[in-house]
């Protein structure tokens, strides 16, 4: 079997990263990466589309250079401030009378008839998941195949972007010179890495801060329920030393990320100085000051999460809560959220048995830097699944080949009659 390449590209409001899998047999051979700032890209928006087509191209040069792999498709994100979501139900009869067999065609058929009532003209669906089946007077079924109903019915959860978003996402990816094959939600394909997979009993939260929005993703039993997203990240703590010093962003954030500690201030010494460059003059600022600027904006941003995920969950309820997003990088800010929620919380870490060894061997993956790739390694991890599919659904998909597809039918047909 030929060796193929799965490539997944992250364009954030602060990175853009890319990651190339070489697959053979199902299994990755090499895994190389590429990262570098933002360009063209502001709170999620893209702003000039010239300059992140620059930023897409050196970025997926780089990768080319690292790897060796000439890409021609890749999969790439879509950020939770163009995401919307909702319930779309819909309701197929079955046999006129008496009851039928379900099948796969059943189940492709109803879930086309939801994702068509619940589409829209200005939206297009990034991920269609089913909450659930019904037949008859039976709810909550979670895989209705092989089962006798007269009637079935389904209740999808679309989660969709704005279309003129995906249109111009999908319009820098191809003026840089390659095709997307699929656009992800960036929550989702984080969750398709941090959640394992054997283990996804319970009320699990995935929390992801970015720049400058925040993504809470809520599972139950390894089910998506609900997506929340907060137009609010880690940038707000820059914006607040901005203001508080009357310094520039970038400054601000380099202050930030090299002498900003969340939470008790007394760990500073009152005397310890930090030197700034202000109006081509080095003035001193005391370090405490920084602190205590970016605990402030820190305590509102968490407790933003938190009034958002009491909405959804009661908080002693949650069995795992799972952070992910460069931000956490901050001294002190994930045991500010772990004081404020009253509950454990973990930094996100690498499940998928694939990709772990990589991340073990990987200077670019090691420490918590894995985290600037998690989106992409996401998609990665979806994908290759999307590759073995496992024995119980090997007749439930429906193939792309019209003669397998004659093949497929015949087969439910004589699951149906004998």
């Amino acid at each position: 079997m030929l060796e193929n390449s799965i490539c997944a590209l992250d364009i954030g409001s602060s990175k853009i990263a890319a990651v190339v899998a070489q697959v053979k047999k199902g299994h990755i051979t090499r895994m190389s990466f590429a990262t570098a700032p933002a360009r063209g890209i502001a709170k999620g928006v893209i702003v000039d589309s010239v300059d992140l087509v620059d930023a897409v191209t050196r970025v997926m040069k780089d990768l080319k250079a690292s790897s060796g792999v000439n890409v021609r498709a890749l999969f790439t994100n879509i950020s939770g401030r163009h995401i919307t979501t909702r319930h779309s139900k819909a309701v197929i009869p079955l046999a006129q009378r008496g009851n039928k067999l379900i099948t796969a065609s059943d189940i492709h058929k109803v879930n086309e008839q939801a994702r068509i009532l619940g589409s829209s003209m200005e939206e297009e669906i990034v991920h269609a998941i089913p909450f659930g089946y019904s037949i008859d007077s039976n709810a909550a079924i979670v895989n209705p195949i092989g089962l006798y109903s007269h009637r079935l019915e389904v209740d999808l959860y679309l989660v969709c972007a704005n279309l003129a978003s995906v249109q111009t996402v999908t319009h820098v990816v191809n003026q840089a010179g390659f095709d997307v094959k699929g656009l992800f939600f960036s929550g989702i394909a984080g969750a398709a890495i941090v959640f394992p997979e054997e283990n996804r009993k319970g009320t699990r939260v995935l929390c992801d801060i970015g720049s400058d929005v925040t993504e809470l993703l809520f599972f139950k039993d390894g089910y998506l329920k609900n997506i929340r997203v907060l137009a609010t990240g880690g940038d707000e703590l820059t914006n607040g030393l901005a203001e508080s010093l009357t310094i520039p962003w970038e400054l601000a954030e380099d202050i930030k990320v090299s002498y900003g500690i969340v939470g008790e201030q007394t760990r500073v010494s009152e005397d310890k100085e930090v030197l700034i460059k202000k109006d081509n003059i080095y003035k001193p600022v005391k370090q405490r000051q920084v602190c205590e600027t970016i605990t402030a904006r820190a305590r509102t941003l968490v407790n933003q999460i938190k009034e958002a995920v009491e909405k959804e969950v009661s908080l002693v309820r949650i069995d795992s809560f799972v952070v992910t997003g460069r931000t956490i990088f901050q001294e002190g800010l994930l045991e500010m959220l772990e004081a404020v929620l009253g509950i454990r919380v973990a930094c996100g870490r690498i499940t998928d048995p694939q990709i772990i060894p990589f991340a073990n061997k990987n200077d670019v993956l090691s420490g918590q830097k894995y985290l600037t790739y998690l989106t992409t390694l996401g998609i990665i991890s979806h994908q290759l699944k999307e590759l073995q599919p496992s024995k119980d659904d090997s007749f439930s998909r429906i193939p792309d080949h019209p003669i397998l597809r004659i093949f497929h039918k015949a087969w439910e047909i004589y699951q149906e009659y004998f």
